[in-house]
């Protein structure tokens, strides 16, 4: 089971001070856990119940598989009887010429060994097949939760954490929703059944093989616990080097410009050096389970053979009962080791739904309105009023991010957020999606507060270009679609080219089918931003969010980008957040932010006749401008 207080991936980059990213992930990591650490999940046996709820869509093939299981186990108790008989038939009838009964017991018992490898093939099939079909609900469900669940709750979580439940998590509870509970009753009838069939064949031989049995369950209960123990220290120390290595292979151009490649490949060898360690230890427990378990194994099967030859040389057993006994000696013993590992089995699948149903059980701090409003073409019109917010408790901060913002935004207005880093420029136009909500005052959108309307049917109705575009690892048109699924080709076309993407698309031997790579790789950072632009021409949003969307770019990908987004901006509700501060003096409106107030608000020609903090930073700016102009 994946421990909770294993490192994940390694860290990415820092997002821009800022930026969306940067407030997204201003949140401290696992807030809400003593330490830094995510709780213990329990192990509740109640999970197993909710648990098994998943396999309820596949319940008659489960219980197919269950019969098949069953069956195929009471077959199974048949071959020793079998067996016997038919060293009965062989060596006590020795010089006879009549070969009937040797023949039947050998057609019965191919007969059999048909019949359970049959059950067998569609027990193995049917619960494979109810295993596979609650993994694929289970991870549809909790991932499809997940993405109902708000920034808040992913700044408090380590991403390695959760698709460690997503994949490894799941992974583990598949045993028990399917071969887990048949094999329990199926090694509980083989069990009972070979034990009432050992005391029947011999009851003196079986009081012998009872008494060796516990010692050598015992043992490996005992040896089992401590090879489960450094099975925890090799996971863990290879999840170390693993993101170590991650680390490193993120961030390799880093690497490279500070010449570390020897520092990191320390790094990573100490790590591998810790796993090493732990699995030599891991190997000598094994090594020792193995050797004790086999000579506890075959030193109860030679009593049992010493026992039973004095019995068959006293004439009290013959050798086809002896045969008998020892295969179901073996049986029992098998039986009893297969249950001890069934019951490990529930112990894992137990801690991995506790973090499984942990996650379940959040709930978004974004609740939905019980009647949303309509909202199927909104205006644009945003009005803040005495809006305050706070990423955390009031206690734990010295001021909130926000604090009595009063604003009007009318529709189709182009309004630039200015300030030093910090003001709470990003955080403003992050509550109008609801990517938070306000911890006081009211946003409205078209009169309405946006905590009125359904989540889904307001963010349909915002645009979002940032400064760090996020294009996912399919084509460019598949990244295009991400604006509006189910656009016709020609519509992905007109978006790329009044987002002057067409151009550099087209020149791509694939075209519009060009992979992108991992985060949009193997695109410059201006082909990434007219990608990102194209997706929101084509979602066309009334209300568009510009963060930053055009400070990382040279000034040739800079010129196209900002033609591109002039023709976004048309007919929108715009909020333009930029340092650069010659790029906004277009906007209809400025709001210069200080502090988490918006100290003040005019157009570029009001303000710098106006004095104070824009002219400040402007003259600022164009001082530097000068200055690197001369050098």
């Amino acid at each position: 089971m994946p421990d909770p207080a294993r490192p994940g991936p390694a860290p990415t980059a820092a997002a821009p001070a800022g930026s969306l990213q940067a407030a997204l992930d201003a949140v401290p990591p696992n807030a809400g856990a003593p330490g830094g650490r995510a709780p213990s999940p329990r192990r509740d046996p109640r999970q197993l119940r909710r648990l098994l709820a998943y396999a309820r869509p596949y319940r008659h093939l489960f219980v197919l598989g269950l019969l098949a299981t069953l069956v195929s186990s009471g077959l199974n108790l048949f071959f020793p009887l079998l067996f016997g008989r038919l060293v009965d038939a062989s060596f006590l009838r020795v010089g006879s010429a009549d070969t009937g009964p040797l023949d039947r017991t050998v057609l019965f018992l191919l007969g059999i060994f048909a019949l359970s490898s049959l059950f067998g093939a569609a027990q193995s099939y049917l619960l494979a097949r109810v295993g596979a079909g609650v993994v694929a609900d289970l991870r549809g469900a909790l991932f499809g939760h997940l993405l109902s669940l708000s920034p808040r709750f992913f700044g408090e979580h380590r991403t390695g954490d959760l698709t460690s439940r997503l994949t490894a998590d799941v992974g583990t509870v598949q045993a028990v929703t399917s071969t887990a509970l048949a094999q329990l009753a199926a090694q509980t009838v083989s069990l009972v059944g070979a034990v009432l069939l050992l005391v029947s064949t011999s009851p003196r031989l079986s009081l012998l093989t009872l008494a060796v049995i516990p010692l050598v369950i015992g043992t490996a209960v005992t040896i089992g616990r401590q090879i489960r123990v450094v099975s925890r220290q090799v996971q863990d120390a290879v999840a170390g080097a693993s993101a170590s290595a991650e680390e490193a292979i993120s961030g390799v151009r880093v690497v490279q410009s500070f010449t570390a490649e020897r520092a990191e490949a320390a790094r990573y060898g100490a790590g591998v050096q810790a796993s090493f360690r732990a699995a030599l230890l891991r190997a000598r427990w094994q090594a020792l389970m193995g050797g004790v378990m086999s000579f506890l194994t075959f030193g109860a099967l030679a009593l049992v053979l010493w026992f039973g030859g004095r019995q068959v040389m006293a004439g009290d057993l013959t050798p086809g009962k002896l045969v008998t006994f020892l295969i179901y000696a073996l049986q029992v013993g098998g039986t009893v080791a297969g249950l001890t590992g069934i019951f490990n089995q529930f112990q894992e699948a137990l801690g991995a739904s506790g973090r499984i149903f942990e996650l379940l059980d959040e709930r978004s701090d974004l609740p939905e309105p019980a009647r949303p409003a309509p909202l199927t073409r909104a205006q644009g019109r945003v009005t803040f009023e005495h809006v305050t917010f706070g990423y955390g408790a009031e206690k734990e901060e010295a001021a909130p991010a926000l604090q009595d913002v009063n604003v009007d935004v009318p529709a189709g207005q182009i309004v630039a957020l200015v300030g030093p880093s910090g003001a709470g420029k990003t955080t403003l136009v992050g509550l109008i999606p609801r990517f938070w909500d306000v911890t006081g005052g009211t946003l409205r959108v078209d009169g309405q507060d946006v905590r009125a309307y359904a989540l889904r049917d307001l963010r349909a109705q915002v645009g979002l270009v940032p400064q760090e575009t996020l294009l996912f690892s399919g084509s460019v048109r598949d990244n295009i679609l991400y604006g509006r699924p189910g656009a016709a080709p020609a519509e992905v076309e007109a978006a790329a080219r009044a987002a002057n993407a067409h151009e550099f698309i087209s020149a791509f031997p694939q075209g519009y089918d060009t992979v992108v790579g991992e985060r949009g790789v193997k695109l410059s950072g201006g082909q990434r931003q007219r990608v990102a632009i194209a997706r929101a021409i084509l979602k066309d949003p009334r209300i568009l969010i510009l963060d930053e969307a055009t400070s990382a770019l040279d000034n040739e990908s800079e010129a196209l980008v900002q033609a591109a987004l002039d023709r976004l901006m048309q007919g929108r509700t715009t909020f333009v957040i930029a340092h650069r501060l010659s790029t906004i003096q277009g906007a209809h409106r400025i709001l210069v932010m200080d502090a988490g107030r918006i100290v003040q608000d005019g157009t570029h020609a009001e303000l710098m006749a106006r004095g104070g903090l824009y002219r400040d930073l402007y003259e600022l700016q164009f001082r530097a401008q000068e200055q690197a102009a001369r050098a």
